[in-house]
């Protein structure tokens, strides 16, 4: 009997890698909705492939991409989390007056 692709293995693939390349050139909120796709492909691929292992070829890459959303996920969360900072600091500096004083 010969082995199939996991259906959805080359999308967690895809979705792993475009969550981090968005997160770290531009777009941390479309990181964030990349990396949860992929997850959610991972699972449900995983859970197919556990149904029928011998049906199915093609595991590592659902795994790579796994690890890859979760990466990504971490990456564009950091990334949030620097831009609010980033920006709650220039909006303190402009409220306190001190930016205005310098200028």
């Amino acid at each position: 009997m010969s082995q199939q692709t996991l259906p959805g293995a080359s999308t967690v693939l895809t979705m792993g890698i475009f969550s981090i390349v968005g997160s770290i050139i531009c777009c941390g909120p479309f990181a964030i909705i990349f990396s949860i796709i992929g997850l959610v492909k991972a699972k449900s691929a995983e859970a197919l492939y556990n149904e029928n292992p011998e049906l199915y070829s093609d595991i590592s890459n659902v795994k790579t991409g796994r690890i890859l959303s979760y990466i990504g996920l971490a990456l564009s969360l950091i990334m949030l989390v620097l831009s609010i900072l980033y920006f709650g600091f220039i909006i303190a500096l402009i409220s306190s007056g001190e930016f205005s004083q310098n200028f």
